[in-house]
């Protein structure tokens, strides 16, 4: 009876523990469909736009569905990732022309989850097929 009952505990939290990934599923995942990205948002006047050949691809394969990462872990990440960026976009003699130009960001504004979230997997992106690293924390997926 025993042996019954502690298996009964272990099949119930294993099927417990296959539900609680519901919310990360791929039905959650947004899929992009051209490497060229436009983000906007006229009330906070912001325009972003990622021209990139290869992030569409990468970005359906392997970026976190939304939802995975709060919005200050992207915030953190885009803080320290940007300002490393725009460090070495105003110094093309030390780093080379693979920064093409610096990018506004600014700390104070709320630019909400989704411009976090496409900026961040840009950033991880970009670290990962340039072999980069911008600053104290390693991009992974």
């Amino acid at each position: 009876m025993k042996k019954l009952l502690f298996f009964g505990i272990i099949a119930s939290f294993f099927i417990f523990s296959c539900n609680s990934n519901k919310k990360f599923s791929s039905e959650n995942t947004e899929k992009l469909k051209s490497d060229t990205i436009h983000i906007s948002n006229p009330d906070l006047e912001y325009d972003v736009i990622i021209i990139d050949a290869g992030f569409s691809t990468w970005f359906n394969s392997y970026a976190k569905p939304k939802g995975f990462y709060s919005q200050s872990y992207l915030e953190a990440r885009n803080r320290t990732w940007i300002m490393e960026w725009n460090n070495r976009a105003r110094n093309p003699i030390r780093y080379g022309n693979i920064f093409d130009m610096t990018i506004d960001y600014d700390n104070t504004t709320n630019y909400g989850y989704h411009v976090n979230y496409m900026i961040y997997n840009y950033l991880v992106y970009f670290q990962l097929t340039n072999k980069q690293q911008l600053g104290g924390f390693q991009a992974r997926l």
